[in-house]
């Protein structure tokens, strides 16, 4: 059992039982894992309650950027639960590549019927059946989360969400157990980053994900780099917009990113917001 290195208020206390005690009631769980802060604490206590009865699954597409596929792996390996990586397809899906606003709905419908498939592949002969689980968590039912829908549709289960644990929760109850990524940034996949309506393609989730990568090796960890059109407009928190200017030879910045294929870049002088592309959807 993960042994806590500080101490919780008594309701995270709580929390922490209950959703050990949830995922202690599964026979078996596959977790479908991103390496966010939030799938790692359910795969975290499943392999704690489960042990080999817990597989943790990552979905692998040119929309996740190769950064997040390697801490995903590292930090599978550092909590010691199985970890498989499965390709999925929803580039070949016009309901995801035309990037409607639901876009998030055809994305989880390629992923959560892949997770059933490779959840009855593991499943022993007489076994009871093996629960798909996720890191939703409650602050997630009141966003603009149409992924959700399709893994209720595929009987997902959500223990965060189920037990009222939401972002802040998890982020302490990581802190508390010594997990290294506690207060690790949230980061959606790569199409996020562009607008309602734009397509999105491999080569324009490449070019978003090169800029990205250029813009951590010069130390800025939480960015957007938002692709409308050929354009590229870099998202940073706002008191690291100055930094950027200071730090960055502008040209350089500039030749790079026309290198990856824009044809401009700009700083959003606003800075960093999650989710900035949902203002556009109508209340």
């Amino acid at each position: 059992m993960h042994r806590a290195v500080e101490a919780l208020p008594p309701e995270l206390e709580n929390a922490l039982a209950r959703l050990r005690a949830h995922m202690a009631g599964y026979p078996a769980v596959l977790v479908a894992y991103s390496g966010g802060v939030d799938s790692a604490l359910v795969a975290a206590i499943a392999a704690e309650q489960l042990g080999d009865r817990a597989l943790a699954v990552t979905g692998v597409s040119p929309a996740l950027a190769p950064h997040l596929l390697d801490e995903a792996r590292l930090q599978a390996d550092w909590m010691g639960i199985r970890h498989r990586e499965i390709p999925t397809a929803e580039l070949k899906d016009p309901a995801y590549s035309s990037n409607p606003n639901d876009r998030c709905y055809a994305c989880k419908r390629e992923l959560h019927g892949l997770l059933a498939l490779v959840a009855r592949e593991t499943l022993a002969p007489g076994a009871p059946p093996t629960q798909v689980v996720d890191g939703v968590n409650r602050d997630d039912l009141g966003d603009h989360r149409p992924g959700i829908q399709a893994a209720r549709e595929r009987g997902v289960g959500s223990p965060l969400a189920e037990l009222g644990i939401d972002k802040a929760g998890v982020r302490a109850i990581s802190r508390s157990l010594g997990f290294p990524w506690w207060d690790k940034p949230a980061q959606p996949c790569l199409a996020s980053r562009f607008p309602y309506g734009d397509s999105i393609n491999a080569q324009r989730l490449h070019r978003v994900a090169g800029a990205e990568a250029w813009l951590r090796q010069q130390g800025f960890q939480e960015l957007r780099v938002r692709s409308q059109g050929e354009t590229a407009r870099i998202e940073l928190p706002s008191h690291q917009v100055e930094a950027l200017l200071q730090r960055v030879e502008r040209l350089e910045l500039v030749q790079t990113f026309r290198e990856l294929g824009f044809s401009a870049v700009s700083l959003d002088l606003e800075g960093l917001v999650s989710g900035k592309l949902n203002r556009d959807l109508a209340p």
